[in-house]
């Protein structure tokens, strides 16, 4: 266990340097422009009642970075036909999706997207773990020669059958959906793995955009330490699970190996190859996570404590409750406005997820 610890900690060092140190320290000027690149000064911002004016503040810089990504895709238009949205679990790529798609289309392009979740293996043909569980995270749980088709095909302007995935069966249904890619329309790709080669291999990288999503938190805790990108993630994860798939939080704790195991594998090693990396952690989102989360961590290291094989799962408990312990929770979520991609994970939001 102390091996597959040293293991996360190697990936995340490897993972942070793999970003451009421009984009990082972009990110880090704007948290220190706003008082919030540490707790103290979060908290701060919870305190004294400026918390909707950070929200407002926070929303807008992350609007600003996907109108940029909007306009790469624009400048090359005459060559892309697919964008790949990729990034780590609960990093805000499908919000990010929808808000890319938004403003495209106003300078007159045409979105197709294309859900891969619906590509999944049946459940008895998904691949398992080392404890025997079902492991969603790989992208070998997808069909991947299916895919491979189904985008050769698209870009030659075909029509393909796109199935029909049933989570509550674990079955692909009979039904399926045409779709077809017209010579004026993109193919939008919401991916974890979209970065992984083999799920693209049959369009020429020229034809690609690739865009990468990482929730890039720079702020640091009351001992000086950075709090850690997949802590963030973890909880919007726990949070979502919650709400939209009756998924108990402290499992989610402990599945959550397994998704960085599959980031280790299959997202880090590319990041190098994205044409654009934008952050889609925001600034305001702590003492909001705090109010849904913060007594699941005590749960969970109480569970873990004495399993040998979930140590992982119980240091993680550990460190992140001790983390929300030292921020101000914000009670009130009224000020986070229902397109905010917060909205993806604690619910409220305008968009259909």
């Amino acid at each position: 266990m102390t091996d597959r610890l040293s293991d996360n900690n190697r990936f995340e060092r490897i993972e942070q340097k793999s970003i451009p140190s421009m984009v990082i320290q972009n990110v880090l000027d704007w948290n220190i422009a706003h008082g919030v690149d540490t707790v103290p000064g979060l908290n701060k911002r919870v305190l004294d009642g400026s918390f909707p004016e950070l929200v407002r503040e926070g929303d807008a810089k992350y609007h600003a970075d996907v109108t940029r990504a909007a306009e790469e895709i624009i400048a090359h238009r005459d060559r892309v036909r697919i964008v790949i949205i990729a990034g780590p679990s609960s990093s805000g790529k499908t919000t990010t999706t929808i808000k890319l798609n938004e403003r495209l289309k106003q300078e007159g392009m045409s979105i197709v997207p294309i859900n891969l979740d619906n590509y999944f293996f049946n459940l008895e043909m998904h691949p398992k773990d080392e404890f025997g569980d079902y492991d969603f995270e790989t992208p070998e749980a997808l069909d991947l020669k299916l895919i491979n088709e189904h985008l050769a095909a698209l870009i030659d302007n075909r029509t393909v059958q796109v199935p029909r995935y049933n989570f509550k069966t674990g079955k692909r249904e009979t039904a399926t959906d045409p779709l077809r890619l017209e010579k004026n329309q993109i193919l939008l790709i919401d991916s974890l793995h979209g970065l992984y080669e083999k799920m693209t291999s049959s369009v020429p990288r020229r034809m690609k955009f690739r865009l990468y999503i990482e929730t890039l938190t720079q702020l640091k805790d009351t001992e000086g330490n950075w709090i850690r990108w997949t802590d963030t993630r973890l909880l919007r994860r726990m949070v979502r699970d919650s709400w939209h798939r009756s998924y108990d939080p402290v499992r989610t704790i402990g599945h959550w190996h397994y998704v960085r195991k599959s980031e280790m594998r299959h997202i880090v090693p590319f990041i190098t190859s994205v044409d654009f990396v934008l952050n889609g952690s925001l600034p305001f989102e702590l003492p909001i996570h705090k109010k849904f989360m913060f007594p699941y961590f005590a749960k969970a290291i109480e569970e873990y404590r004495d399993n040998p094989k979930r140590q992982d799962a119980f240091v993680r408990a550990k460190r992140v409750q001790k983390m929300l312990g030292e921020i101000e929770v914000m009670e009130d979520d009224s000020c986070v406005p229902e397109t905010s991609l917060l909205r993806e994970f604690i619910g409220g939001s305008t968009y259909r997820y």
